[in-house]
């Protein structure tokens, strides 16, 4: 089981000490360090300061939005960032939601299944480089051809030779159609939470995926030093807290991912409960509705012993990577002493 370490997306200001638990990581045994985007801070700007002063942990984004930016734009950030980071980039991919992609990207947010097909074929195509590009797509056209045009567009290549003509693409999927898409054009799947005690939720959509499909799957950890309910119960209150603002506020009532996957993740009812609390702006008690048990589900919690035992679910399960947060370098430590034996 490998590990990899995720600092998401900024909130105010850059968070305290990001560069110097990049460098822990990477000392601590990591496998790979992931940065996000939400609608503040950007995915692909940290990656490359890390670049600078890390030498072998491998760089994700987790993940790089759609909407943000045409699929030309970004597999010329992948081609730059794999020569920066000497063949170390991984590229996740997500479409978002449409309150994100509408109305922060201002684009239209109908169809992410078919837009994503397309998306990923381009990047492909663009570094493979093995023939400039022209595509004509439902959503992507090169050259441009269409309204506003001025009949001048024509197939390019990249000018720069990519480091590798192929580099690895994850994708943040959720809904079944979304998951089973990703194990057949991917190379790897960034599930927000997966609880391993709770595999055939995923089983079907992950059939067709190949041998080398890699899943990072993002997992909650914390220490404590006894594994008593209520120890538990208050070393996950972050947890919950972040169950029940994507299941309850990530999204608009009615249409939100989030609270989709954790009805069929077997909360059911108590799902749509969550949201319900959270848009009536009783937070507080949305987040009491977060089962315990599913939190800790999806999260490695308790002494290092109890942890070592959880971990064991995880490795039988389909997931490669687990990827946690950490305040300092002594958890990253301890999170490899844990984790990385098993």
């Amino acid at each position: 089981m490998d590990l990899g370490l995720m600092h998401g997306y900024w909130g105010q200001l850059p968070p305290d000490g990001w560069v110097e638990r990049s460098i822990a990581a990477e000392q601590a045994g990591f496998t790979s360090i992931w940065t996000a985007e939400a609608w503040g801070s950007d995915a692909l700007t940290p990656l490359a300061y890390l670049a600078a002063v890390t030498e072998r942990v491998q760089l994700g984004t987790a993940v790089v939005q759609l909407a943000a930016r045409t699929p030309t734009a970004v597999a010329m950030s992948a081609i730059t960032m794999d020569h920066l980071t000497g063949g170390r980039f991984r590229l996740g991919l997500g479409v978002s939601g449409p309150q994100v992609v509408e109305g922060w990207y201002g684009r239209p947010s109908n169809k992410p299944l078919a837009r994503t097909r397309e998306y990923v074929e381009i990047i492909r195509r663009v570094v493979a480089r093995e023939e400039k590009l022209d595509f004509q797509g439902e959503f992507y056209q090169h050259p441009y051809t269409g309204e506003g045009s001025v009949g001048l567009g024509k197939p390019l290549r990249s000018i720069v030779h990519p480091l590798r003509d192929h580099i690895p693409i994850y994708l943040g999927a959720e809904g079944p159609r979304n998951v089973q898409q990703t194990a057949e054009i991917a190379d790897g799947w960034l599930p927000l939470y997966y609880s391993p005690f709770r595999q055939e939720v995923y089983a079907d959509q992950l059939a067709g995926a190949s041998d080398a499909f890699q899943v990072a799957a993002l997992c909650p950890f914390v220490v404590t030093p006894d594994d008593r309910d209520e120890t538990i119960e208050a070393a996950l209150g972050m947890t919950r807290a972040m169950l029940a603002f994507y299941i309850g506020g990530m999204g608009a009532q009615g249409q939100n991912y989030h609270t989709k996957l954790a009805a069929r993740m077997g909360l059911g009812e108590q799902a749509e409960r969550i949201q319900d609390l959270f848009f009536e702006d009783r937070r507080d008690e949305a987040v009491a509705e977060v089962p315990v048990a599913f939190a800790d589900e999806i999260s490695l919690v308790g002494t290092p012993a109890r942890i070592r035992d959880r971990v064991a679910a995880w490795k039988d399960s389909a997931v490669t990577e687990i990827l946690i947060h950490a305040g300092s370098a002594d958890q990253l430590r301890q999170a490899a002493e844990i984790v990385l034996p098993v």
